[in-house]
């Protein structure tokens, strides 16, 4: 007996319930973009290596990429973001746009990580931007386009939190510590694995990097100041926007979110569940003012963040945030009685579609109870059926599956009837 071909480490199949999940995401993103005005579009799924190697950093280029040569003898790669493609997409069309340039995009993304909880070589992702506008006011509208997110799939503040910082005020933190700017990326990635490491361990792994004891003491201080974004006239902003825009229960002021990739410049923001069941983000970004003249356009302001399927599929579904899944998108299941009455159930079945309902057809003769233990495992709500005496009177027997009450009506006067009942069920 042959064996069987397992799926390649860290990819996803989607079976009628995980798909499920995906497009109720998607649903929901969608809603929430647009009702903030955010445009959809979309990039290719691959890209040469070289629109990453520039900003992305060098983890994400060399470990992180699933890289190939093609058949032309090009170094590409499944890609593994999308701002960098954002950049250059916004770039090439340049003086062809209005802005401030809003978009969104939910699409396949693939880094060669270890697979772990939260975590997969292929994966989902939400992404939003808005470019042309460098205000305070514009990262809080990023911000709250996430919150409105949290929101909608029922995350409550005690559930679900956007931790903010900036990376201005941390520079000048550092300058105040005397940390040289060729260093100031290495502790950035310090900072990020604080929360992941024991404290004297954490503690070594700095003063390893070449930190002085008095530069730790110093960085400690900092990180532990929950009042510092006062000094900061463009938090001091963002705070009072996301309070105009009525989101500001669920963001707080953390100086240890610092974001590793290179192309931040100055907010940045991560979402946490709170309860700690899952320790990655929800969803992050900030704002990257220089990456378009790196990729051949004029210089232009951006902030934006990215969502994964993943960790928010799994928070919830620990929560029990998720709708029940319904095995069948179709309510109605129309039996065959017998062979003599196929083409008459078909002929029922198309009708009822003609009249705007979803219907299942039972694809073969068989016993009624079969059919029936069928409609109860598609979770099916309504059946109808014609058999010798109601084809003999021109009618339909219709049974409501989630009260057992039966009915028989007029076939003219199915779909009617059957409309009534899925508004008495959903209501």
């Amino acid at each position: 007996m042959a064996s069987k071909i397992q799926s390649v480490k860290g990819t996803r199949e989607f079976y009628p319930e995980q798909m499920a999940l995906r497009n109720f995401l998607y649903e929901k993103v969608g809603v929430v973009a647009r009702s903030f005005g955010y445009q959809e579009w979309d990039a290719p799924f691959i890209e040469t290596i070289d629109l990453y190697a520039a900003k992305s950093g060098e983890e994400l280029v060399k470990k992180q990429s699933f890289t190939f040569t093609d058949r032309g003898g090009d170094f590409v790669t499944l890609r593994p973001e999308l701002t960098p493609s954002l950049a250059r997409m916004i770039a090439s069309k340049q003086g062809e746009l209005a802005f401030p340039v809003r978009w969104w995009s939910f699409g396949p993304f693939w880094r060669y990580e270890q697979p772990q909880k939260g975590r997969s070589r292929e994966f989902f992702q939400w992404n939003v931007d808005m470019l042309g506008v460098n205000s305070p006011e514009a990262d809080a509208e990023l911000i709250a386009v996430g919150v409105t997110f949290l929101k909608s799939v029922g995350l409550s503040p005690q559930q679900a939190m956007v931790y903010v910082n900036n990376r201005r005020l941390m520079d000048s933190q550092f300058d105040a510590l005397d940390i040289p700017q060729e260093k100031r990326l290495e502790v950035s990635n310090m900072v990020d694995r604080r929360s992941k490491m024991e404290s004297a361990k954490w503690d070594s792994y700095v003063l390893d990097g070449g930190l002085t004891q008095a530069q730790l003491d110093g960085l400690k201080s900092v990180l532990g100041d929950f009042d510092l974004w006062k000094k900061s006239d463009e938090l001091t902003r963002l705070f009072a926007a996301l309070d105009a825009l009525g989101v500001s229960e669920y963001v707080k002021f953390d100086p240890n979110i610092m974001r590793g990739l290179l192309y931040y410049t100055g907010t940045v923001f991560e979402a946490f569940e709170t309860s700690g069941s899952v320790r990655r983000a929800i969803l992050g970004g900030g704002r990257y003012d220089n990456l378009l003249a790196d990729v051949g356009g004029q210089p232009l302001s951006g902030v934006g963040f990215a969502m994964g399927d993943v960790v928010i599929g799994i928070v919830l579904q620990e929560l029990g945030l998720i709708p029940e899944f319904v095995p069948s998108p179709a309510p109605i299941l129309v039996t065959i009685f017998d062979a003599s009455f196929q083409r008459e159930s078909y002929s029922l079945a198309t009708d009822l579609r003609n009249a705007g309902l979803k219907v299942l057809s039972y694809p073969e003769p068989a016993k009624l109870q079969k059919q029936f233990k069928f409609a109860d495992k598609m979770k099916v709500r309504i059946v109808a059926t014609i058999g010798p005496e109601e084809a003999a009177a021109d009618q339909v027997s219709i049974k409501n599956l989630v009260n057992g009450e039966q009915v028989v009506v007029k076939r003219t006067a199915a779909a009617e009837q059957i409309q009534k009942i899925l508004a008495g069920i959903t209501t």
